[in-house]
């Protein structure tokens, strides 16, 4: 089997005014298409025009190659062989960073192939599956600026039925830690001793001094754990903050390859990596980055927050994973968080969402809404 098209396909929703976010609302499909007349599909959650430049762009050369260019012709079926000379025929404008991004869709529509060619499923292809349902965990987003409308939230998250909520900042928590401290305290009241709550900073604190201020809070009111509390340039802040009674996690928001996760967990001393499949270097990398962690002594909990094609392939890696970890899952109000395949994944009683048994990611994409929503 031979890859014959490499696709980048940019499709945008309507964004609503008072949405902060528009990650939710803009999405980079890939489709990968083969001579045997199967497609694999993947997303990132990156700028669909920098994907495209570097997939295919208008002009190209030896020493600046296209990744469509690279990968024409070569077998999609062992992802890992492909992955090798992606990252290496790349290294002038790769090795980090947007490049990886792209490298990653491809690499996900390729293992996405490999499990549709063989008849079977993306987990089965990465190691065991050692469980068909995962629990899952809704982040928190647009709290409000009252204490009622951050109730209203909450209790919109908690009507999907998980069992876990992520509280996430606003940028202005930064310069009002007392503001932060209160929120985190109410949502722990509110919400009771029996849901699960985690805190994400999207690094809005500053210096690692800032950060420390709610961490007593955090250990308080039992959070599992304190997300990019800064930003991931100061892994020597963040070894600072580190080993005070709450998980220090990071990873999401710009890191790429296991090389740049082992230095937030070694030097920053982070004790969890959370890594987005679409960003990392897709599921070859993340499994290169889960067995670093898990060397090191270390977590590995995905980040996801785009379509149920990322949600299908953090269900897929889940699955296999040596011990049971969290699912991010988007409530975002999104027509490309819901439409983007026919397939559902919806939270079940138990709080734990079904692992795709189909072959490859197990999806079907939905041509409708990609027509509907495609820019270019």
């Amino acid at each position: 089997m031979k890859i014959t098209d490499v696709e980048v396909v940019e499709l945008r929703a309507p964004m609503p005014k008072d949405d902060w976010y528009d990650g939710a609302f803009v999405n980079c499909l890939i489709r990968l298409h083969t001579d045997a007349g199967i497609t694999g599909i993947a997303e990132i959650d990156s700028s669909p025009a920098i994907m495209k430049a570097i997939v295919d762009p208008a002009r190209a050369s030896l020493a600046w190659p296209s990744l469509k260019s690279i990968v024409l012709g070569q077998d999609p079926t062992d992802p890992v062989a492909l992955w090798d000379r992606m990252y290496a025929q790349s290294h002038y404008y790769g090795r980090r960073g947007a490049a990886i991004h792209a490298i990653s869709g491809i690499d996900i529509a390729a293992w996405d192939i490999r499990g549709k060619a063989e008849g079977k499923t993306a987990a089965a292809l990465m190691g065991m599956p050692q469980r068909d349902r995962v629990r899952a965990y809704v982040t928190t987003s647009r709290l409000g600026e009252t204490d009622d409308s951050v109730r209203r939230r909450l209790d919109t998250c908690l009507e999907t039925g998980v069992r876990a909520l992520k509280v996430a900042s606003d940028p202005h928590w930064g310069q009002e830690v007392d503001y932060a401290c209160h929120v985190l305290a109410l949502a722990r009241a509110h919400v009771g001793k029996e849901i699960d709550l985690m805190f994400d900073a999207f690094g809005c604190f500053k210096s690692a001094e800032a950060a420390l201020g709610v961490v007593p809070v955090l250990k308080e009111n039992g959070y599992l754990w304190f997300e990019a509390p800064i930003p991931m340039d100061d892994l020597d802040g963040f070894a600072e903050i580190a080993g005070r009674g709450v998980a220090i996690t990071g990873g999401d928001m710009g890191l790429t390859t296991r090389f740049e996760y082992e230095a937030m967990l070694v030097r920053g001393r982070a004790d969890i990596a959370q890594p987005d499949a679409t960003m990392v270097g897709g599921l070859s990398e993340m499994l290169q980055v889960a067995e670093m962690a898990r060397g090191l002594g270390r977590r590995i909990i995905p980040h996801g927050y785009k379509s149920d094609i990322l949600l299908a392939t953090n269900l897929s890696f889940l699955a296999q994973h040596w011990d049971e970890e969290w699912l991010e899952y988007s409530i975002a109000d999104s027509p490309l968080r819901w439409d983007m395949v026919h397939e559902t994944f919806p939270v079940g009683p138990d709080g734990k969402v079904a692992v795709p048994q189909g072959p490859g990611l197990g999806l079907t994409l939905n041509d409708e809404t990609v027509r509907r929503y495609r820019e270019n």
